[in-house]
């Protein structure tokens, strides 16, 4: 091997590692924009334990895609490559989900995370009010939150799932049996799904009137649960400079 060879695998190992860096700086964005709805999370679970004596969040989970499933995600939407593309048209790279004690607390969640002044709400599908065909429920926002680095202010997208513990658990479900059957799911299955799910909303409903009973009314609850309505798509995420 000649010295011209040696170069060029030199240069190719330091592009790879350019191309490394720059990934997992973008990356950093969308988990640092993850800490902040997080936080905000907690603020808001705090101020409720302090002021009502009532919790409405039974738990959180949060994550950022993986660079396998970010890049396979590219893959099936043909997109070109770039990370501007990326951050241009893929608004889940960083995800909460929110699961709830009752229907009426994923709603006063949602209007109170989204009318803080910081965050901007991108869009949002109300799969509560209208389930998917499948019988999936759950209130999808995203969401765009400003970082502060170094380097400046950018806003960055966050998705974030609100659910009850009733529609968390036929999720789970749901996403275990297609992992199984490689969503090859036999149709008398699918059936038994849907009436399952049809059967979580009907205990949401019952576990809410029973608390409502006992307790006079949920402290989360707004003056009426109604349906979020629907969004334009999103605009790209823009730095705070622009």
């Amino acid at each position: 091997m000649d010295s011209a060879d040696d170069e060029r695998i030199s240069m190719s190992a330091a592009e790879a590692r350019a191309v490394r860096d720059e990934f997992q700086r973008f990356l950093l964005e969308y988990e640092f924009g993850l800490k902040e709805i997080e936080t905000k999370i907690e603020i808001l679970r705090d101020e409720f334990l302090y002021m009502h004596d009532y919790n409405p969040i039974e738990h959180v989970s949060s994550r950022v895609k993986s660079t396998d499933s970010l890049l396979d995600k590219v893959r099936r939407r043909g997109l070109p490559p770039g990370l501007d593309v990326v951050r241009q048209h893929i608004t889940d790279i960083a995800g909460v989900r929110i699961t709830c004690s009752f229907t009426a607390d994923v709603y006063r969640l949602f209007e109170l995370l989204t009318q803080q002044d910081d965050v901007t709400l991108l869009l949002v599908k109300d799969y509560i009010a209208q389930p998917k065909p499948n019988g999936y429920q759950s209130l999808h926002a995203i969401v765009e939150v400003p970082v502060f680095l170094s380097t400046g202010a950018v806003r960055v997208p966050v998705e974030i799932q609100f659910r009850t513990i009733a529609m968390d658990f036929w999720a789970s479900l749901e996403h275990k049996i297609h992992y199984k059957y490689e969503r090859q799911v036999p149709e008398g299955l699918l059936a038994s799904l849907k009436d399952a799910a049809d059967t979580a909303a009907e205990l949401d409903a019952r576990m809410e009137r029973l608390h409502r009973a006992l307790h006079g009314g949920l402290p989360t609850s707004p003056a009426a649960v109604a349906p979020v309505p629907p969004l334009e798509s999103p605009e790209p995420p823009r730095s705070l400079s622009a």
